[in-house]
């Protein structure tokens, strides 16, 4: 596995991409054609405040449900954009996006499941489930001590989802700094807004799968000593008593305050203490340590930045008018 730094020209260039974009993103995006506040003003007026309804029920059960839903919207609207897809089930001659190694551990689809049955109940075939995802994604992350934002809607649902496309277009936890960089700008994302969005890892929990890179084998040489040295070696010691080398299944949380939308995630890649690979690669990078550092502050515009952020995404491949379908069930297509 390759050393997640960036280094010569290439740390030059992306130096230059993130301080280029230092300003762009603080701005709230135009939405995209066919989405509006307003949506279902007329056709379903409590859509919002049912998915406000569910949410608080489903933090008050799990908190940390926040993390969940926040990693369903960028697992959606990374893969083909914002259309629900993430959430349809494998068919006996489809493997879903559920089902892609990125994808592992993915939680909220019963739950998102659940909302769209009550939305049913009261407005049959209105509200999509792209739509409620995007809704669970803002509501939680305000819950939970984060920014909210205006959420703009009329998406409908897509009718394709393979997990080829998912482990094609989802960025894996071990991508070094111009990885990352690059995976964000296929999608037309500066780096500074890729920093931003990492900070969505402030909440949530991780299988160990995805933590084993950076902790076993970091460079390649079949040794289970062989641990990431950019790593906090208590830390690192810490992890290790958490994910045995091999075990994929164990869950940790991936943030020192996982429960709370705040600026320690970013505390934390500085002290060494970034879960993933695609943390602590962050500050590898001059310009892109200089933004993680600006963020770890308080008075920050991390959370500006971040809500800004979770808008253009939920802007990405949009389904309207008579695209896609509104599905009756969110996992299933309708017949």
């Amino acid at each position: 596995m390759a050393s997640a730094s960036a280094n010569g020209p290439n740390a030059l260039l992306v130096s230059v991409v993130l301080l280029a974009t230092v300003c762009a993103c603080s701005a709230i995006s135009p939405y995209a054609a066919g989405l509006s506040e307003d949506f279902y003003h007329k056709s379903c007026p409590q859509a919002a405040s049912i998915v406000d309804a569910y949410v608080t029920k489903f933090l008050k059960k799990d908190r940390n449900f926040a993390g969940a839903f926040n990693r369903l919207q960028f697992h959606d609207c990374w893969v083909g954009g914002c259309d629900g897809s993430v959430l349809l089930n494998s068919t006996e001659t489809n493997q879903a996006e559920r089902e892609a190694h990125v994808n592992f551990g993915l939680r909220g689809v019963a739950e998102i499941d659940e909302i769209k049955a009550d939305l049913e109940h009261f407005c049959p075939g209105v509200v999509s489930c792209a739509d409620i995802l995007i809704l669970a994604a803002r509501d939680a992350t305000a819950k939970v001590g984060g920014p909210t934002w205006t959420v703009a809607l009329g998406r409908r649902d897509g009718v394709n989802s393979t997990a080829l496309m998912a482990d094609t277009n989802l960025p894996f936890p071990v991508l070094n700094f111009s990885g990352l960089v690059a995976n964000f700008a296929a999608k037309g994302f500066g780096a500074r807004e890729m920093i931003t969005l990492s900070g969505a890892h402030t909440i949530g929990r991780s299988h160990c799968n995805g933590i084993l890179p950076h902790l076993y084998n970091f460079t390649g040489r079949d040794d289970a000593n062989d641990t990431d040295p950019a790593m906090n070696k208590n830390f690192a010691v810490f992890l290790k008593k958490l994910c045995p080398e091999g075990n994929r299944t164990n869950t940790i949380f991936i943030d020192s305050t996982a429960n709370t939308f705040d600026r320690a995630y970013y505390k934390n890649v500085l002290q060494g203490k970034g879960i993933f690979i695609t943390d602590s690669t962050l500050i590898t990078n001059p310009a892109g340590k200089k933004v993680v550092t600006t963020f770890s502050k308080p008075r920050s515009s991390f959370f500006t930045e971040f809500a800004a952020g979770m808008v253009k995404m939920g802007n990405l491949g949009v389904l309207t008018g008579t695209d896609g379908e509104i599905r009756k069930t969110c996992q299933f297509v309708n017949k």
